[in-house]
């Protein structure tokens, strides 16, 4: 019996976080709104850094991987959510689900190395400028952004594996929008203490490790513009520098308070808010963070629609 809740046609139940309430329908609409807003301003910003050959640097080539992860996680999630909410169909299937926990395993993942490579790069900038076309080439700049991508899809592929090979049974009832690993493991037959520990582990390595890069180059920095002895100097590295933090802050934040806890102590209400916070709401917000808040985007987005005179 244990085996057959395995099988390719056996399906879970995704409960949700909306209802048909006018309250509730209200906060549907926004969450399509964010997601429309998070989809075109993600698109828009990896095409600019793309086509535009000034934006060819270490740094935009960061943040090009940056806002394709996040356009990969908003979709892996926000389609699914809107197709059960208005068709009325709640189930997913086990490939589904699977699949679900694959990608945004995979892409959270990936995005924590990646925002420790960011903050290595403004380290690099800021600290060692004259050295920063060797300690940044372009060749380090796109080791760093694959070994992002390859370390996020390794760590999905563990969990994946584990958390499939459980056996679910009862109401197949997953308490959440989307397929999210702490959620599905209160559905398993047997203990899952050991791999809870698994994750723990994987979380001190995909969470904290990056976090100790983070806070070290950062450091570095804040060192460094203290002692910078022009005005504007400091005012443009720190803005470049706030921008990250404001990233960094939120991502890991959200992301460490979801899968550094035991399942004993979650709720579903928090779970599924937290999430949707770094899963809709964070996608959305770094675009916007890194262009209102960046000229070199600014002018590459007005370039492109030809009213910028100064890149003719």
């Amino acid at each position: 019996m244990a085996w057959e809740n395995h099988t390719l046609n056996s399906n879970f139940i995704l409960l949700g976080i909306f209802d048909h309430s006018p309250t509730h329908i209200f906060l549907f609409s926004l969450v399509l709104g964010i997601f429309t807003v998070a989809f075109m301003g993600n698109t828009i910003m990896v095409l600019l850094i793309y086509l535009d050959t000034q934006l060819h640097t270490p740094m935009y080539l960061l943040l090009s991987q940056l806002s394709l992860m996040d356009l990969m996680l908003i979709c892996t999630t926000v389609p699914k959510m809107t197709f059960n909410y208005l068709s009325g169909k709640k189930s997913i299937s086990l490939a589904g689900c699977g699949t679900q926990i694959f990608l945004y395993v995979s892409l959270l993942g990936a995005e924590c190395f990646l925002l420790a490579a960011m903050a290595y790069d403004r380290y690099v900038a800021i600290c060692h400028p004259l050295r920063y076309s060797i300690l940044m080439s372009q060749k380090i700049c796109c080791l760093m952004a694959v070994s992002s991508w390859v370390v996020g899809s390794f760590d999905g592929i563990i969990v994946i594996a584990v958390a499939l090979s459980f056996p679910y049974c009862g109401s197949r009832e997953i308490p959440h929008f989307f397929c999210d690993v702490p959620a599905l493991l209160t559905l398993s037959c047997t203990k899952t203490l050991l791999f809870e520990r698994l994750m723990f582990i994987c979380c001190v390595i995909m969470l904290l490790f990056p976090v100790a890069v983070i806070i070290a180059s950062y450091v570095r920095v804040i060192m460094a513009i203290i002692c910078m002895g022009s005005g504007e100097g400091r005012r443009k590295a720190f803005a470049t520098c706030s921008s990250h933090l404001m990233v960094v802050g939120m991502y890991y934040g959200a992301a460490m308070f979801i899968y550094m806890r035991p399942v004993s102590d979650r709720s579903p209400t928090q779970d599924k808010m937290v999430s949707a916070f770094y899963t809709i709401l964070t996608p959305m917000l770094n675009p916007l963070i890194y262009s209102l808040r960046n000229k070199e985007v600014a002018r590459a987005f007005m370039k492109v629609l030809g009213k910028d005179k100064s890149g003719e």
